[in-house]
């Protein structure tokens, strides 16, 4: 039995003639005959009597006639499933993502992705930069969210979707509270909260590579995974940390973010997607274009409100009082 035959078998079911049925299957009536004998025989009796007016269903027929009419639509639906994820606009999308981007990209970046894509299934999973980076290898994820920049050697593809800046993290009862930005040269002395390095190496090498640039190795007095931990470890009193900027969304009364006066232009701590090359399909496609769309968009609206901030500094400088 295949799908041709139940397609057949409910087209002379509804019809009632084979005449009717075989225009309606675009074929001709003899190999329609011949195609119903062979699904009978197979299942071991007859699904029509033959009458001179027609055909008419067997109770074995009427018994049939319900699931194959329910085989033929999950059929239908196996197609379209197989179509849509073809071009990249269903299935299941499994994604891997570190936990200080739910900070500000994933709330704009999936909402966004599912309005635009309602079939695609989003697999969602937390975890690491570098667990997220061996599951792509293992074709356990399609696509990650990872820090940025990848130290981990591999064949990745990566896009970055947003750019980010060290900050240091103080206690909020801290000397240096009340300043916006300070140079990390000044915290030499102090002990830090850093990343586990076996766990998150790219960050460890990262933040024990800009205190190096400030002239100094820090004092590490205790290490954590996520940034948020990390955070709240701060607030706990037991050291300063570097954190992503991003990190000031992590609202903490009992936590100052600074910025640093001493940051190299060219240290980049963003987020980027990372798929590996071999593995993309045209789903995996679509979502790291809609990132970038997304990323764009992002960096225009942040462009206008500087060049509004501009623009009215200038127009109040340029104010004469009068005497």
């Amino acid at each position: 039995m295949n799908l041709r035959q139940l397609q057949q078998f409910v087209a002379l079911a509804e019809t009632g003639n084979f005449h009717k049925a075989a225009e309606r299957m675009h074929m001709a009536q003899p190999p329609l005959s011949v195609s119903i004998k062979k699904l009978e025989e197979e299942l071991g009796g007859p699904l029509f009597l033959r009458l001179p007016t027609g055909v008419q269903l067997t109770p074995a027929g009427q018994a049939m006639l319900a699931d194959a009419r329910l085989a033929i639509v999950h059929a239908q639906q196996c197609q379209q499933a197989v179509s849509t994820a073809l071009h990249g606009e269903g299935g299941v999308l499994r994604v891997g993502f570190i936990g200080s981007a739910t900070y500000a990209l994933l709330p704009q970046l999936i909402p966004s992705f599912r309005q635009r894509f309602p079939k695609v299934e989003l697999a969602l999973d937390e975890s690491t930069t570098a667990n997220i980076l061996n599951r792509l290898e293992a074709n356990t994820l399609d696509v990650g969210l990872v820090r940025f920049p990848v130290l981990h050697p591999g064949d990745f593809e990566l896009t970055l979707v947003e750019n980010d800046e060290f900050v240091l993290a103080v206690p909020a009862d801290s000397p240096w509270r009340k300043h916006s930005s300070v140079a990390l040269s000044e915290f030499a002395n102090e002990p830090f909260v850093m990343y586990t390095e076996a766990s998150v190496p790219n960050l460890f090498a990262v933040a024990m590579l800009r205190c190096q640039q400030s002239g100094f190795s820090p004092r590490i007095a205790q290490d954590a995974v996520q940034v948020q931990t990390i955070v709240s470890l701060v607030e706990s009193g037991l050291g300063v940390a570097l954190v992503p900027g991003v990190a000031r969304r992590y609202r903490n009364q009992g936590v100052r973010f600074l910025s640093l006066s001493d940051n190299p232009e060219k240290l980049n701590i963003g987020i980027a997607l990372a798929s590996v090359r071999q593995s993309r399909n045209r789903l995996v496609d679509r979502f790291i274009q809609h990132a970038q769309a997304l990323a764009r968009e992002r960096l225009a609206r942040q462009s206008a409100t500087m060049r509004s901030i501009n623009s009215a500094q200038v127009g109040t400088s340029s104010i004469n009082p009068t005497t």
